[in-house]
């Protein structure tokens, strides 16, 4: 059985692990997650990262960013120091493209592949493994490994070679940015106009306005829960990284830019923590008025 080693058991890893688990996978879990416990108690192994290396077949990584992904790896003894020729590293972090590679090149010249597989679906998909992974890599990788994406998400796409998995993140990430705050933005002016926003967001959500962001960050937005899913300072993360990929290949992102200085702002105001759906809370302190209270 292929022996899987995963290391960042956050708000996403701890229940894609959860799920590997549900479909059989033999998980090796890194002890120095917090929540390495949880899962034990759910049938996995915890080791410490240089075990994981040693002992497993492919080894997944879901951390906050390049630094982090960079360190866990390659640092002062890290995992690839320890992982035998052949075997493959899967990084579903949400990191710059161009990290992706020069992580990639570091592994290729000790004999071990990689793939660069970013999610998109936030936690409520992590929990029930409809997740969405956009994936670049070699297509004989890609194949082998596939299903055991697929026991996390319901969506698994080769995107091209290492790093166009983090590129289409980032493409993702920017319309789910901008399409809230096209929302939060819209759902205001109804407020302001005397419009229910219950009511507009029904009346809009089947046509062709509608979107998955919609259904997703409406009701929250309607009910002032700003539970994280995803939290505006991963966001912010993540709008750096494109903002960075779109500079360096001259790509022209004005909306991308717009949008997180509203982010930033609202990281400035202690909203970071919170649901990027709280972009909403940035019209309610123009406005001093709270969409659908």
């Amino acid at each position: 059985m292929m022996k899987v080693g995963m290391i960042g058991l956050g708000i996403m890893g701890k229940p894609m692990a959860r799920n590997l688990l549900k479909a059989g996978y033999d998980l090796t879990v890194s002890s120095y997650n917090k929540a390495a416990d949880e899962l034990v108690a759910a049938g996995a192994k915890k080791a410490p990262n240089a075990a994981i290396g040693e002992s497993c077949d492919v080894v997944l990584t879901m951390l906050p960013n390049s630094p982090q992904v960079k360190e866990v790896m390659l640092g002062k003894d890290g995992v690839a120091a320890h992982m035998k020729p052949g075997t493959v590293f899967i990084d579903m972090s949400s990191i710059n493209p161009v990290a992706s590679k020069e992580i990639a090149a570091a592994l290729a010249g000790r004999g071990i592949e990689m793939l660069d597989a970013p999610v998109s679906g936030g936690e409520p998909k992590a929990i029930d493994g409809t997740l969405s992974f956009m994936v670049g890599g070699k297509q004989e990788v890609f194949d082998k490994y596939k299903p055991l994406l697929g026991a996390m998400g319901s969506s698994v796409v080769r995107c091209g070679e290492v790093g166009a998995g983090n590129t289409t993140k980032l493409a993702n990430q920017i319309i789910v940015a901008c399409n809230i705050q096209a929302l939060a933005e819209a759902l205001t002016l109804a407020q302001k106009a005397g419009v229910d926003p219950q009511l507009v967001f029904e009346a809009i959500r089947g046509g062709l306005a509608g979107s998955t962001v919609m259904n997703a960050k409406a009701p929250m937005m309607i009910a002032g829960d700003g539970r994280p899913g995803f939290k505006i300072d991963l966001h912010i993360k993540d709008l750096n990284n494109a903002l960075d990929c779109a500079h360096t290949v001259g790509a022209p992102v004005p909306m991308t830019a717009e949008v997180q200085e509203v982010l930033q702002w609202l990281h400035n105001q202690g909203e970071g923590q919170h649901d990027h759906s709280c972009i909403a809370r940035y019209y309610e302190k123009l406005t001093g008025i709270e969409i659908g209270r």
